[in-house]
């Protein structure tokens, strides 16, 4: 096939952006195109405005197997797709021992939550723009009519019966925030779980901590919304913070006088605020297990009284995805009725109204909102 053009959304890196056409080279090698059907919205894609470098948007999506190259053996041409962003190489130190999500081979995509995108997949000059290449967000790009990438960017979609809109939310959103439950905390059961900040991500941490057994979750935030959306995905209880309080510590004593006075067994944070970095360690009993979820990449200040005593405080990357393993567990979740996707689709929005959906995602007024294509 020939390259193909397309409307995409495009971030000159200023913080503004505009819908705009851009042309993809045909794939080669193991390299993928895929048909975009829908792309989830997070936080991060409004981030992405102020990178300093032109990029075409988007990092959560799925979609259908246009066209593929030479090498690929994973899927074929019509097959539906999830895409993830965080891709293995599979062979290098870090994937051997089972880290997939922080593959040294493709460092830069680590890199990209600080919105380093260069290096590592599909090759720049296979997506240009006005004539000139340009980089995919998460090298993936998913705010666009088509998106190609690497064969290691992409699970096969399982279930018929979910919609293009909620499979999109597996990408980022769902991974994070059920994988930082499934995959690195591991709650047992009957435990008690603290979540700060029940938007998107949050949403997926109550959900799998309810699934996994635990007994009470407690979520806090600072919308009244959020938090009735908390109780219908499993909060047991909810506690409405004060944007005054510092270090959420005053939300913290509530927290104890819900679990004995010791505090909670495991807290996570899902609110990406600097200030709430370390506020789980305030929520978690001694020995207890403190998750930052939210990918916080700045300098905070820390009170090492909080980490007494003998407490765990962990940072996993993209939930600990293994996307071909976990993706499809998701979906089989879903297929039994015990884990809310189609739900997380709180709105819908046409590529043309981009802005709409970050002003409603900026807002609170979604769980996650969704471009979808036609």
């Amino acid at each position: 096939m020939s390259s193909i053009k397309c409307k995409a959304a495009i971030a000159p890196g200023d913080g503004t952006f505009s819908i705009e056409e851009t042309e993809i080279g045909a794939p080669r090698g193991d390299e993928i195109l895929v048909k975009i059907k829908a792309a989830a919205i997070c936080h991060t894609d409004h981030d992405s405005l102020k990178w300093g470098m032109p990029i075409v948007m988007g990092h959560e999506g799925a979609g259908v197997v246009e066209a593929i190259g030479d090498d690929v053996t994973k899927v074929a041409v019509g097959d539906e797709v999830i895409l993830n962003w965080a891709t293995p190489s599979y062979d290098g130190f870090q994937c051997q021992i089972g880290n997939q999500n922080i593959c040294e081979c493709n460092s830069p995509v680590i890199a990209s939550h600080a919105g380093k995108i260069s290096g590592g997949h599909v090759a720049i000059e296979r997506t240009t723009h006005q004539g000139k290449p340009i980089e995919r967000s998460f090298n993936l790009g998913t705010f666009s009519e088509y998106a190609i990438v690497k064969s290691s960017a992409v699970v096969k979609k399982t279930s018929k019966k979910l919609s293009w809109a909620a499979a999109s939310t597996i990408s980022c959103g769902v991974m994070t925030g059920a994988g930082s439950v499934f995959n690195t905390a591991k709650p047992e059961w009957g435990s008690s779980v603290v979540v700060i900040g029940t938007g998107g991500v949050g949403l997926n941490v109550v959900q799998a901590a309810r699934i996994s057994g635990a007994a009470k979750i407690i979520a806090i935030d600072v919308n009244e919304q959020r938090l009735e959306m908390a109780k219908e995905y499993g909060a047991t209880d909810v506690i409405l913070a004060d944007r005054d309080d510092k270090g959420l510590l005053n939300a913290a004593e509530v927290v104890k006088g819900m679990t004995q006075g010791r505090g909670a067994d495991y807290a996570f944070e899902c609110t990406a605020v600097p200030a709430l970095g370390v506020s789980p360690l305030a929520m978690i009993r001694n020995a207890g297990t403190a998750v930052q979820v939210s990918g916080i990449e700045e300098e905070i200040t820390v009170d090492m009284r909080l980490f007494e005593w003998d407490k765990i405080y962990i940072n996993p990357l993209y939930g600990g995805a293994k996307p071909d393993i976990d993706f499809p567990k998701f979906e089989a979740l879903f297929e039994k009725g015990d884990f809310m996707l189609e739900e997380l689709v709180t709105r819908t929005y046409k590529l043309e109204d981009l802005q709409q959906a970050f002003d409603d995602m900026l807002a609170g007024r979604n769980a996650k909102g969704v471009i979808v294509f036609d």
